[in-house]
């Protein structure tokens, strides 16, 4: 049997402050744009930087989560799988990947006070 695994983790900073919604159903919403940073030396030996975007959806309780306690520069760790959608624009097919995110994590020392971690089963009644 083939097994296969669709896992992202980002460890970054809102580019902006997340954008946040409920559906007509009731359902929460929330979009963030994450930058992850990592700097080389370039063939010179001169130091050079590069920004990755990243586009992660939240959805219910972590959109809430999100839209409660984040804003611009918030640093957070984010696990989601990736998930890639179409649509078409001018006759023309193009082509979006999101992370959809299962779990959050707000990294900022001023929010030690909020809970640290917070995943889409949050809701379940397990006793472990």
């Amino acid at each position: 049997m083939a097994r296969s695994m669709n896992k992202v983790i980002i460890i970054g900073n809102l580019g902006q402050d997340p954008d946040f919604r409920v559906l007509d159903s009731g359902v929460a919403i929330c979009k963030l744009n994450v930058a992850t940073s990592e700097s080389y030396k370039d063939d010179k030996g001169e130091w050079k930087d590069e920004t990755e975007w990243h586009r992660i959806v939240l959805w219910r309780n972590l959109a809430e989560t999100a839209n409660k306690f984040l804003k611009k520069g918030s640093k957070v760790a984010i696990e989601g799988k990736l998930k890639t959608s179409s649509y078409d624009k001018d006759g023309v097919t193009r082509y979006s990947t999101d992370i959809i995110a299962n779990s959050l994590i707000l990294l900022d020392k001023a929010e030690a006070s909020v809970p640290q971690e917070t995943s889409k089963n949050e809701d379940d009644d397990l006793p472990f």
